[in-house]
C-alpha cells in the first residue's frame, strides 16, 4: 500500500469509529482526494460527496464562494479554500462533519512571481470550527504537485481526527 492509500484507509477507519462523514471540494486535484477515500472498501459509510470546482463560476455556484473573495484574493488563496470547505459542508446539507478543500497551480504554466507553479492551499474544516488552512509550494511536474496535494490533504485530515 502506498502512503495515500494508508492515510485514506486510516481516515475511513477513524470516521467509521466516530460515526462522522467527510466531503471534498477540489480544484487542482480534480477529484483525486475523493477517489483516494472512495478507493477504500467501506468508504460509503463515511464519504458524503465530492465537488470538483475547477472554474471560478463552479466555486461560486456549487460552494457559495463569494465573487468578492475570488476578485480580491484569487482562486488560489487561503480565503478561497476556506470558503470552499465551508460551502461543501453547507452543500452537503450538513450531512458531512468534515470537509477538505484544495486549490492550487499544478502547472506546467499559470504561475506568477506572487503565485508560482506548485502553490497550493489546503483547508480542512470540522463542522462548527475554524478551518485549518495550510499553504504549500510543491516541486515537480503537474502530476507530482497534484499527488503531493492529495498526500498532504489526507495527512492534515488525519491530524485533526
Amino acid at each position: 500500500m502506498d502512503i495515500i492509500s494508508i492515510n485514506a484507509a486510516e481516515i475511513v477507519t477513524s470516521l467509521k469509529q466516530s460515526g462522522m462523514r467527510i466531503c471534498c471540494a477540489e480544484s487542482c486535484t480534480g477529484g483525486m482526494i475523493a477517489a483516494a477515500i472512495t478507493d477504500i472498501a467501506g468508504s460509503s459509510a463515511v464519504f458524503s460527496r465530492g465537488f470538483v470546482t475547477y472554474s471560478n463560476q463552479a466555486k461560486i455556484n456549487m460552494l457559495g464562494v463569494k465573487p468578492e473573495t475570488l476578485n480580491l484574493y484569487g482562486a488560489v488563496s487561503g480565503q478561497t479554500v476556506s470558503e470552499m470547505a465551508s460551502g461543501a459542508i453547507t452543500a452537503s446539507e450538513d450531512e458531512a462533519d468534515f470537509a477538505v478543500a484544495v486549490s492550487g497551480i499544478a502547472g506546467p504554466d499559470g504561475g506568477t512571481v506572487e503565485k508560482p507553479v506548485g502553490l497550493v492551499y489546503i483547508c480542512v474544516l470540522k463542522k462548527g470550527e475554524v478551518g485549518q488552512v495550510t499553504r504549500y509550494v510543491f516541486d515537480g511536474d503537474r502530476q507530482s504537485v497534484r499527488t503531493q496535494t492529495v498526500e498532504n490533504a489526507l495527512k492534515t485530515i488525519r491530524g485533526l481526527m
